[in-house]
Formats: C-alpha cells, sequence, structure tokens
C-alpha cells in the first residue's frame, strides 16, 4: 500500500474526496491541460503553425496541406510581424527554400497576401523524408536580411488509387 502524498490539511482542496476519486480527478485534469495546448479553437482544431522569431521580426507559419506530402504544391503562409509593436509588416521581400540530405532543392519568392503582414510561397517536394527549410527576409530593401531555419518532416506521396 503506498503512503498518501498528500498531506491531509485546510490547505489541500482535495483532502476530503476519498483517494481513488482524487486520483481520477488528478489525472482527469492533467490529460485537460495536456490537450489544451495542442487546440487553437472550440472545435478542437490542431494548432500545427510554427512560431520563431529573428532579433527584431516574428514569424508564424503555416503549411497547406498539413502535414507536407511530397510531389504535391505545399502552400506556406508566412506572416510577419515587428517583434516589439506586434504591427505587421507590410512592405517586405523574402524568399522560402529547402533542401534534402539527398541534395534535392526546392524555393520560392514570397508574394505578399491579402491580410497585413501575410506573404505566400509555395514548394514542392520531390522526396519524402526530413528537409532543412529556411526563410530570408527583410523589411524593406533598405534593411538587412534576416533569416530562421528549421527541419520539416515531408510524408510520402499519396498513392493514385
Amino acid at each position: 500500500m503506498m503512503p498518501n502524498v498528500i498531506r491531509r490539511g485546510a490547505r489541500d482542496p482535495l483532502a476530503a474526496l476519498p483517494r481513488r476519486p482524487r486520483a481520477l480527478l488528478v489525472a482527469a485534469a492533467s490529460v485537460a491541460l495536456l490537450t489544451a495546448g495542442f487546440c487553437d479553437n472550440a472545435s478542437g482544431a490542431r494548432n500545427s503553425d510554427l512560431r520563431s522569431w529573428t532579433d527584431d521580426l516574428a514569424f508564424r507559419i503555416s503549411t497547406d496541406p498539413q502535414p507536407p506530402v511530397a510531389r504535391e504544391k505545399i502552400l506556406y503562409k508566412v506572416i510577419v510581424r515587428d517583434k516589439k509593436s506586434g504591427q505587421p509588416i507590410e512592405a517586405g521581400e523574402g524568399r522560402i527554400f529547402a533542401s534534402s540530405k539527398d541534395g534535392a532543392n526546392t524555393w520560392d519568392a514570397l508574394t505578399p497576401g491579402p491580410e497585413p503582414g501575410s506573404y505566400y510561397g509555395t514548394l514542392n517536394y520531390i522526396t519524402a523524408g526530413d528537409w532543412a527549410i529556411a526563410i530570408q527576409f527583410r523589411r524593406d530593401s533598405t534593411q538587412a536580411i534576416q533569416r530562421i531555419d528549421w527541419m520539416q518532416g515531408v510524408r510520402a506521396a499519396r498513392s493514385p488509387n
């Protein structure tokens, strides 16, 4: 029999509950907290956006489809904001590019989207596996180029069935 880890007393709000219901309540609360981090709305949709920062820019990157699939056009949406003020960067210039460990490369220019601070680029991965991806971006032609890097897993192409 395991000793009671929680001391019963006035400061413990669960002390009045018997041991088993208390353990179930703690387990249920833990599961709820863990799953809440993966949801971004009431429908339970998983938040798969990548967030990254440079010295003065904040990036939020999403893909369609998610996760990326080889031999399909993958649309990247990149939202760029000023890191300190949170204001969208509307006159920026950039590109997105990727390389596989086998030496395959793909890239595209980031074109401004309809939403303030949004930019779009399309990549086509020819093989499945891990790809090194980077974005180079600058606020305007007078500013220095800033870069973020990450690894992206690409799933195998879907069968034509």
